[in-house]
């Protein structure tokens, strides 16, 4: 999709955002090269604060191939954000209900037409103590294997910095930087004769998420974690120790009074 298609909903949304986004951050963009010129991709990104989405945006808007985000179907219930929402191509996702399915096929369908469709595979704010990308869904990985389309991961750091994640309380001064970085698309080709099943598409997903990891951890210039922070383990650990705590004593840490 050329510039000149990007059309008046995107170029209205951009006559908004930039100038906030130019004023109030600094900017380092890398890996624009590799941002196809023409045909339908993927982009994989990591998410952090909030605002991400529009730094995101603002990186990808400039290289003349706007994305498609998956964003939560509540959007696209009324007022300007809804009209902004439809008028961009923005994709709703309905969750846990039986529209579940329509956010793939718009995805395949976008993709088909050309389009750029950016994923957020972990599915919301990263829970890792550090901001690390955390496990993701499988959502992006279906879409990849059902189109063979390229797969450029993106990591992105600095919003979170002036929002971090699950806060209301923005510091934008003094000026954080926007850093956005592509990667070169992800190789998943010998995938492509394999029946989509879960554990395909687990490996699919692990092959994303550390292509968006390694590229975070040039941004960063840190070492991230071995296991990337899972999210329904810890809940789990947190439930086994509450569990412990709340316990009776056993039998066997009774006292001799105990059993009198």
């Amino acid at each position: 999709m050329s510039r000149r298609r990007i059309g008046f909903w995107y170029r209205l949304a951009a006559v908004i955002a930039k100038p906030p986004l130019v004023v109030l951050f600094k900017r380092d963009w890398r890996g624009m090269e590799h941002i196809p010129a023409d045909g339908g991709f993927i982009t994989a990104v990591n998410h952090n604060s909030h605002i991400d989405p529009f730094s995101y945006a603002h990186f990808q808007y400039n290289t003349g191939r706007v994305p498609r985000f998956l964003a939560k179907d509540g959007l696209f219930k009324g007022g300007f954000v809804a009209k902004v929402m439809k008028g961009t191509g923005q994709i709703p996702v309905y969750r846990e209900t039986s529209n579940a399915l329509d956010a793939f096929r718009a995805a395949v369908d976008a993709i088909e037409r050309g389009e750029c469709v950016a994923f957020y595979p972990e599915g919301t704010l990263t829970r890792d103590p550090d901001m690390w990308p955390m496990t993701a869904k499988s959502g992006a990985a279906r879409v990849a294997l059902k189109t063979k389309c390229p797969v450029i991961p993106v990591a992105q750091w600095g919003a979170n910095l002036a929002l971090p994640p699950y806060s209301k309380k923005p510091s934008f001064f003094p000026r954080k930087t926007l850093q956005v970085k592509a990667g070169a698309p992800v190789d998943l080709s010998r995938f492509y004769d394999k029946e989509p099943t879960a554990e395909v598409l687990r490996e699919v997903t692990e092959t994303i998420m550390a292509a968006i990891t390694e590229l975070l951890e040039e941004v960063r210039d840190e070492k991230a974690p071995d296991t990337p922070y899972d999210p329904r383990r810890a809940r789990r650990e947190q439930r086994r120790k509450a569990a412990g705590a709340t316990a009776p004593p056993s039998t066997a840490e009774s006292t001799p009074e105990d059993s009198k």
